[in-house]
């Protein structure tokens, strides 16, 4: 038995020599010093040693218990030191490399073009008015004189949520809104979100529309033109070049669409503007007398204008783009250019 110690010791303390890492030193002492481990089994058959060698016999197994335990704390303190140090060399830290930049967000084009709009018309006097997106058939088309019967309708393919509810098809329902609380003069822009059934390269079925507003005495179309052609020069650039079309609105009389030089090629022709040289840019017209009759506006002594575009178009033309889904996509490589 006691050569059978001499022999376990001898292997044990060879295996704690060749452990590598902390899971074999810990398999070690399971194996030699664990509650069914080589020690303790050998001290359980300490009554096959003859009587005379027991006491030797055991003082030599704690002896070798007691070196085994010595000798693996030993190693098991050197391992994790050195799992330490290497650790830290993994985990350090250069502190004279520079910094990692903070990505910014960047404020949406279309919300551009929307705010550079709504500062053109506030040093104007115009001021900003909202409304709901979900909308009453009435402000939407009835009070603009569009009667449920009217052609007009068939112009907007519109989302009806009940048979007099719908999501709005412009931003010109927040004009009667507030001409049913205001009395003129009125001077109001009216951006927002509006929905209709269209979807391709150069229509999606949300988008977004600003429309303006302004009644008072004595206002002509000579008026909103001047407006206008000021707003456009400012927006493209001085050496703009605009023309008004004759056009037809159910809400304006007369009516006309305004049209610019093609950004692109400069009024040569080109495939944006159909080899025509022209842009059309928004709509616009004087207030149909039937509106005030809807607000109760008298149509003999007050006279207004009206006009309405889309961001959209206003932010692919201004930044040279080609697909109006690429404002929805949140393409990170797209929106970082603005």
């Amino acid at each position: 038995m006691i050569e059978n110690l001499h022999q376990l010791e001898k292997n044990a303390l060879a295996e704690i020599q060749a452990a590598t890492n902390e899971s074999e030193i810990i398999a070690i002492r399971t194996k030699y010093l664990g509650r069914k481990g080589l020690i303790t089994q050998l001290l359980r058959d300490i009554a096959k040693v003859p009587q005379e060698q027991r006491p030797l016999f055991g003082k030599r197994c704690n002896d070798v218990k007691e070196l085994l335990t010595s000798r693996i704390e030993e190693v098991l303190r050197l391992q994790s030191g050195q799992n330490a140090e290497e650790a830290l060399l993994k985990e350090k830290i250069d502190v004279t490399l520079p910094g990692r930049a903070v990505k910014y967000g960047r404020t949406h084009p279309v919300t551009q073009v929307a705010q550079e709009i709504c500062s053109i018309f506030s040093s104007f006097g115009f001021s900003v008015v909202e409304g709901p997106e979900v909308e009453l058939d009435y402000y939407n088309f009835e009070a603009l004189n569009i009667p449920k019967d009217h052609p007009a309708r068939d112009m907007q393919d519109t989302f009806y949520i009940e048979e007099n509810i719908v999501l709005r098809t412009h931003t010109s329902p927040v004009q009667v809104r507030v001409m049913e609380k205001v009395k003129p003069p009125v001077r109001i822009l009216s951006p927002g979100r509006v929905y209709r059934r269209d979807s391709d390269v150069s229509h999606t079925p949300m988008f977004h529309q600003i429309e303006g507003l302004l009644v008072d005495q004595g206002i002509t179309f000579g008026d909103l033109k001047g407006i206008l052609a000021v707003f456009l020069k400012i927006i493209f650039g001085q050496e703009t070049k605009i023309r008004f079309r004759p056009s037809f609105f159910p809400f304006t009389e007369p009516s006309a669409e305004v049209d610019i030089c093609c950004v692109i090629c400069k009024g040569e022709g080109c495939r944006v503007c159909k080899q025509s040289g022209w842009l059309e840019i928004l709509g616009s017209g004087m207030v149909d007398p039937a509106v005030f009759k809807y607000v109760g506006y008298d149509s003999e002594k007050y006279t207004g204008f009206a006009f309405g575009l889309g961001l959209e178009r206003i932010a692919m033309l201004k930044y040279g783009v080609s697909d109006i889904r690429l404002f929805f996509e949140n393409d990170f490589r797209f929106l970082r250019q603005f």
